[in-house]
């Protein structure tokens, strides 16, 4: 028995519609990739391209317009890369709750293929999108993806087993690799001397609720930061540069989400993302209090980024396994919920949270 083809949304094939890359389905239900095939077409590659993203089942059986052979739909099979998924199997990608179902449309099959590597000659031939052999980002730009398309596809986990894609593919390389441990070595002592600069002009009465109100903020600031930067989604500019900086800021991730070098965020982009709060404090609170607050805020920070890495890659705790699955399920089952890292909290407050409903259709 060969390979189970993978499902391909109705999007993904209405977003295969040029001469870059063409789709087509027969029977309402195969999906052909057939862009390799257009200039060999005998009516010419237009023909195809004015059903590319469409079915052709009607247009080949029309006898009037163009009466195709047998040989025509054998050399079809050639080109065959998957399997329009129904609605109801679109929907599943959407419901809440790690079950085997959950991985259909992301290509994973059972949660124990999560760390699988991704065959990237296979993947390149039914996607289109990137070839993991080389630089990501300058593939991003310059293929100039439908934004649509993009979407769906960097949301399409794939996993490139022992080291890390390529992305820059020159000397910018190492600045997109940080190691998890590089964070606590980097901002403890910062942390620290900002909180002994805080209680020269503060008793530890005061430094101490004012660090866990900067702590109770930066929730807040890691869940927005998630929900309105890292996925504005929706709003993202359908252009190639805008698409390219969310790749850079935060697609890379969903599209190689076990990655251990990609889990945490570089020094060098935190500080920039940093600073404008650093400002806002101390525009806000006298020195010492805008101190107290802010160290508070880059120690639940710290908290973020080495809790990412562990829901990824650790064994871990009853609690953290419970946070673990609800952050896999952001990954692999609906990236439009789930925004909570280190907690839940704000997704019950905001609604965006992911229950698990299969859980409680079992229970029912």
């Amino acid at each position: 028995m060969g390979p189970t083809l993978p499902l391909i949304t109705s999007a993904e094939l209405e977003a295969h519609n040029t001469k870059k890359s063409a789709y087509v389905t027969l029977h309402h239900r195969k999906v052909y990739d057939v862009t390799s095939f257009l200039n060999e077409h005998p009516g010419g590659a237009e023909l195809i391209l004015d059903y590319a993203g469409k079915d052709v089942t009607h247009i080949m059986g029309d006898i009037i317009s163009h009466e195709h052979s047998e040989s025509a739909y054998e050399i079809l099979d050639d080109y065959l890369i998957g399997i329009l998924a129904t609605p109801e199997e679109e929907g599943r990608l959407m419901t809440p709750g790690l079950d085997k179902d959950a991985y259909v449309l992301t290509g994973i099959v059972s949660e124990e293929g999560l760390s699988i590597t991704t065959d990237f000659d296979q993947d390149y031939k039914s996607h289109s999108f990137l070839d993991l052999r080389k630089p990501l980002l300058m593939q991003v730009f310059w293929n100039n993806f439908p934004k649509e398309f993009y979407l769906q596809q960097v949301h399409r986990p794939r996993h490139y087993g022992n080291g890390s894609a390529p992305l820059f593919g020159n000397i910018l390389e190492p600045l997109s690799k940080t190691p998890w441990y590089v964070i606590p070595i980097v901002w403890l002592p910062c942390v620290s001397y900002g909180t002994y600069l805080a209680s020269r002009g503060l008793s530890i009465w005061a430094v101490v609720p004012l660090w866990c109100v900067g702590l109770f903020i930066w929730t807040f600031v890691e869940y927005m930061m998630h929900r309105m930067l890292f996925h504005m989604d929706d709003r993202l500019p359908d252009h190639r540069i805008a698409i390219t900086l969310h790749f850079l800021l935060h697609g890379v991730h969903h599209y190689l989400p076990m990655d251990k070098l990609r889990l945490v965020m570089p020094p060098a982009l935190f500080l920039i993302l940093a600073t404008p709060f650093y400002r806002l404090a101390h525009f806000l609170f006298p020195y010492h209090i805008a101190m107290a607050i802010f160290c508070g805020g880059i120690f639940g920070y710290i908290c973020y980024d080495c809790t990412h890495y562990f829901l990824h890659h650790a064994t871990l705790p009853p609690y953290l396994k419970e946070l673990k699955s609800y952050h896999l399920e952001h990954h692999y089952k609906n990236y439009e919920l789930g925004f909570g890292v280190t907690s839940k909290f704000w997704d019950v407050v905001f609604g965006t949270e992911l229950v698990d409903t299969s859980a409680r259709s079992k229970a029912a």
